[in-house]
């Protein structure tokens, strides 16, 4: 493997990495609803 194809793969992966953290953290902060049944009724939790 020579030097050029081992940045490409070092920047590929970077790039990787920064995609799935942007991803995880907009998944965490968008708002959502929870709707939950069970013994003890319906339960609805949001959190936005």
């Amino acid at each position: 493997m020579n030097r050029n194809s081992l940045y490409l793969l070092i920047t590929l992966l970077v790039v990787v990495v920064i995609g799935f953290a942007i991803y995880t953290y907009q998944q965490q902060t968008r708002p959502g609803v929870e709707v939950r049944v069970d013994e003890q009724g319906i339960s609805i939790d949001g959190n936005g």
